[in-house]
């Protein structure tokens, strides 16, 4: 701690401590630590759960994988919203999927029925083609959750054929840009790319050093 200001001072780090201060720490940890840590870990486990014609639910882990061609996530408030009222707002579609997940900042269940200021994550299959799948979510996964969630959504789904598009939003603050942010229009329409992808894209791709992050960009 600085004893006055403009004084250097060295943080900590963790930089160049051995193994046998790691071990020392662990030895240190008790039993009832232990525990708690194990609670945590299986509390913040997502499940998925696919919901059956019947209206049950059951987890896709044991079923055979999902023929899609189209799967379309939104994620975040806003891409939620856009999927709401441009595309979600007939009965074309049909619920056959939601995420439960716990963590600081977010509560879901695996119920379907949400509110508009709920935090939720559900998949929508296109009944006029059940190849076409949506996700809408609204609720934020951690970090450390974020590996779990795409295995566990992936993992249902066949990878040949599949073509994957990911719809985001971040603050115009965030956007770094020569000209004047004041300037931009607002909102304004970005594109990432693999290199897989040999279609026509539909606005400008989005220029360096700007970069995605969290789960659209895991």
């Amino acid at each position: 701690m600085a004893t006055f200001f403009g004084e250097v001072v060295v943080a900590p780090s963790r930089a160049g401590v051995d193994d046998e201060e790691l071990a020392e720490e662990a030895r240190e940890e008790t039993p009832e630590d232990r525990e708690i840590r194990r609670e945590l870990e299986k509390k913040r486990e997502i499940d998925v759960l696919w919901t059956l014609k019947s209206g049950a639910c059951t987890e896709g882990s044991a079923d055979e994988p999902f023929a899609y061609s189209e799967f379309i996530v939104a994620i975040g408030h806003n891409a939620a919203a856009f999927l709401s009222s441009f595309i979600l707002d007939s009965v074309c579609w049909e619920v056959v999927g939601v995420v439960k997940l716990w963590n600081e900042w977010c509560r879901t269940s695996h119920t379907t029925n949400v509110l508009p200021t709920d935090s939720f994550c559900l998949f929508y299959r296109l009944i006029s083609d059940p190849t076409v799948l949506l996700c809408q979510c609204s609720c934020y996964v951690a970090e450390d959750q974020q590996f779990q969630w795409l295995e566990k959504v992936f993992g249902r789904m066949r990878k040949e054929g599949l073509q994957v598009t990911i719809l985001s939003t971040c603050p115009v603050a965030d956007y770094k840009t020569q000209e004047s942010t004041l300037t931009l229009p607002s909102p304004f329409l970005k594109a990432l790319k693999t290199k897989e992808f040999k279609e026509q894209v539909c606005c400008p791709l989005l220029e360096q050093p700007n970069i995605a992050r969290d789960l659209p960009a895991a």
